[in-house]
């Protein structure tokens, strides 16, 4: 027979399907976390009244005992705390135990990227004698030159690239507009497929830039598809994504003694935090640079 623990969790699962419109899937995913919680409590034989951040703390600490990730920690802290809220709502504590404990710390993965090499390998990849090719040795300069993500390339307008001034506008997330330099080498590519190829494949109607050859917009997933593509034929063995060559546009810069603020703004990174990974993977470029300029080095 369920306790009174469980029973307050019952309502609390129907509280979030009904009242606060979650789906099926998260309401389960709530439902396996906090039953968890329910056996733990069970086996220190601490009621629900009794229940305070030591024994959430012990909680967490058995969790990551048993090799669970930081970030299933976290998601599992993320569902006591909105459990705990309702029941100092509904009466049922006086206080929320979970408030205070502190998220686990997520390890940041660093962004992997391409050499210099195997960019200009990828780059030189696509056969400028057919017009697939002309196409996508533009959208490769693009994307490398401006450190796009997928959704601003293939969505780039006509209007967007200004040629004669040498940069583009992207509209990123929140459709925050910022506008990148492009550089002679994709200013090239872009009028050669614009000049003479662009025409054969878009319909009347296309304003993107760059399009199938069904005269259709190009996709996230169809420049997904080309990229690995030409990664195989250029003979990368990493796994290349089109967010790659987007690490490997900032990391490249940086490590030429680009400022980290004009990164950001490229980037369109609203937060220079999130920029500042990629000074990361400069760790072995700064001790070489380090020991070759300081005269202590």
């Amino acid at each position: 027979m369920p306790g009174e623990f469980d029973l307050i969790v019952d309502g609390y699962l129907t509280h979030l399907k009904v009242e606060r419109g979650l789906g099926a899937a998260t309401v389960s995913a709530y439902s396996i976390d906090l039953g968890k919680l329910s056996q733990h409590l069970a086996d220190e034989k601490v009621e629900l009244s009794d229940i305070d951040s030591g024994n959430i703390a012990s909680f967490l600490l058995s969790l990551s005992r048993n090799e669970l990730s930081a970030r299933s920690q976290k998601r599992y802290l993320s569902a006591m705390r909105g459990f705990f809220k309702y029941c100092v709502e509904e009466k049922y504590l006086k206080r929320n135990p979970a408030e205070l404990i502190e998220s686990p710390k997520l390890a940041r993965r660093l962004p992997a990227v391409l050499t210099g090499e195997e960019v200009l390998r990828l780059l030189k990849a696509p056969d400028l004698n057919t017009p697939r090719g002309v196409r996508d040795a533009a959208m490769l300069h693009t994307m490398y030159a401006c450190g796009l993500r997928v959704s601003e390339l293939v969505g780039l307008t006509l209007g967007d690239v200004q040629l004669e001034g040498g940069f583009l506008q992207a509209f990123g997330k929140g459709q925050k507009r910022r506008l990148i330099p492009l550089g002679t080498v994709a200013r090239e590519h872009i009028a050669a497929y614009v000049d003479t190829i662009r025409g054969r494949f878009a319909k009347a109607s296309a304003r993107t830039v760059f399009v199938t050859e069904r005269g259709t917009a190009m996709t996230r997933q169809a420049f997904w598809k080309l990229i690995r593509r030409y990664a195989v034929q250029a003979g990368i063995t990493k796994a290349l994504s089109p967010h790659k060559l987007r690490h490997s546009f900032a990391t490249h810069l940086l490590r030429n003694g680009a400022d980290l603020r004009a990164v950001q703004t490229m980037l369109g990174h609203s937060d220079i935090a999130t920029t500042q990974v990629y000074t990361h993977v400069l760790g072995d470029h700064l001790q070489s640079m380090h020991e070759r300029y300081h005269p202590r080095g």
